[in-house]
């Protein structure tokens, strides 16, 4: 028989530790980090190698999710994830506007590339972006679009844009809805075009069967920040975690091994380190 002096003080141990909990900041008693990030910064294996670190150093846990950059702030905008790692600038702009992020960083960059066919039945390989989408769109040879939102898809948009061509609903214009990884399998597959971040392709170039015809146009920079969810906004979420990411993510430790990642398999790093740099520093 449990005696009432001993649910007494059961429940006095409960209420104290309930009570405990409760005055904990938002995000104190969780030690998962649920961090949203582009297919490319998965593909690329980059996480592979900083993820276990970070872990090892904060005793946070990660759970990774793995979508397109718009994806991933429609998350943040829900309270869905802990902290953002993203390129897609211009939505990141307005994510921060609308008071759903607390700091946006810079963390690194590398470029997007057109890739296609070594026949390139287009031609347009050593020429500018415009006029390579123009004649694509010309010669009605398959386009392979990722579709979906992502940071690659709005900057493969803004693309067609500044070359004056509409190509929705154009039968050789096909979009995947999948991340880049699988967008380049099907364009490989179908012999077409698309457009990537050069990380990604890089790792998963061999057996393609496809290789960079354009490339160095200062219109495909592809700029990575990290950004921090407001906890005032959403007060369950991690935002120590999310700090300790960000932190870790422009430590010179990490920027290093960032701006080493590659260059064994590659002969050339896939991303570049841009930690404390300005836009303005990368010609933005």
């Amino acid at each position: 028989m449990i005696t009432r002096k001993l649910c007494t003080g059961l429940s006095l141990i409960i209420a104290m530790l309930f009570l405990f909990v409760c005055t904990l900041p938002a995000g104190a008693a969780s030690k998962t980090v649920i961090l949203a990030t582009t297919t490319s910064t998965q593909d690329s294996g980059l996480l592979d190698v900083l993820v276990p670190l970070f872990e090892k150093e904060s005793g946070f846990q990660v759970k990774t999710i793995s979508v397109g950059s718009g994806q991933a702030m429609k998350m943040g905008e829900k309270g869905e994830a802990d902290v953002l790692l993203v390129h897609s600038p211009d939505a990141e702009k307005k994510f921060m506007l609308d008071g759903f992020g607390s700091s946006r960083r810079l963390v690194m960059h590398n470029d997007f590339v057109i890739v296609g066919p070594a026949a390139d039945p287009a031609r347009i390989k050593g020429g500018k972006a415009a006029d390579a989408l123009k004649r694509i769109a010309q010669a009605g040879v398959i386009f392979v679009s990722r579709g979906d939102n992502s940071g690659t898809h709005a900057k493969e948009k803004g693309l067609w844009k500044g070359a004056s061509v509409n190509p929705e609903g154009q039968k050789w214009y096909q979009q995947t809805g999948l991340g880049m990884g699988q967008t380049l399998s099907v364009a490989a597959e179908k012999k077409g075009y698309t457009i990537t971040d050069r990380a990604t392709y890089l790792s998963l170039k061999k057996g393609l069967g496809l290789v960079i015809l354009l490339e160095g146009d200062s219109k495909q920079l592809n700029i990575y920040h990290v950004i921090e969810l407001n906890q005032v906004k959403w007060p369950k979420v991690n935002t120590k975690g999310g700090k300790a990411f960000a932190d870790f993510m422009l430590a010179k430790k990490t920027q290093e091994i960032i701006g080493s990642f590659g260059t064994d398999t590659f002969g050339a790093p896939l991303f570049f380190p841009d930690g404390g740099k300005t836009p303005e520093e990368l010609g933005l």
